[in-house]
């Protein structure tokens, strides 16, 4: 059976990431947008990667623009914004699609490992959280509203394991 790992993903840049390097790390993957109301959570997932990511966790966002159109611009802007706003040093990865027929597949896979409420799968704002273990299968998934700061006692039984 395939694991997280198995998939790629293009970074902000446009390189092609292969997401074995995070082999035996904790995963905390994010799709963002930069004009939502929940955009300041940016904030709280670069504290929580800057607590984490000496122990092994990566925090991966994923920008998409699919709900509300609240992530309208391109790579460069994409990337200015979360560093002079948020901050932001963990991985952000070029703008995909989370649901329909374009729907990357690392969030296909994610949706279908850990569906929403009532099992439905489609994921229905920005800033749904997935956290995936050291053995590259999902945890659990959030919702957009759980802060990321929410997830701490979950990400540290992930690291214990």
């Amino acid at each position: 059976m395939s694991t997280i790992y198995d998939f790629s993903a293009d970074s902000l840049s446009g390189a092609p990431t292969d997401l074995s390097q995070y082999k035996g790390k904790v995963l905390l993957i994010v799709n963002t947008a930069s004009k939502c109301g929940f955009t300041p959570q940016y904030q709280g997932l670069e504290t929580v990667y800057q607590q984490f990511k000496d122990k092994g966790v990566e925090v991966l966002g994923f920008p998409c623009n699919q709900f509300g159109g609240q992530e309208p611009g391109q790579a460069e802007e994409i990337g200015a914004f979360c560093e002079k706003n948020y901050g932001v040093n963990f991985p952000l990865f070029a703008k995909i699609d989370v649901n329909g027929s374009d729907a990357h597949p690392l969030f296909q896979r994610l949706k279908k490992d850990a569906p929403g409420l009532l099992g439905t799968e489609a994921i229905k704002w920005n800033f749904t959280k997935f956290l995936v273990g050291k053995d590259g299968k999902v945890f659990k998934r959030y919702a957009p509203a759980t802060k990321p700061e929410e997830l701490i006692g979950d990400i540290e039984k992930l690291l214990a394991a």
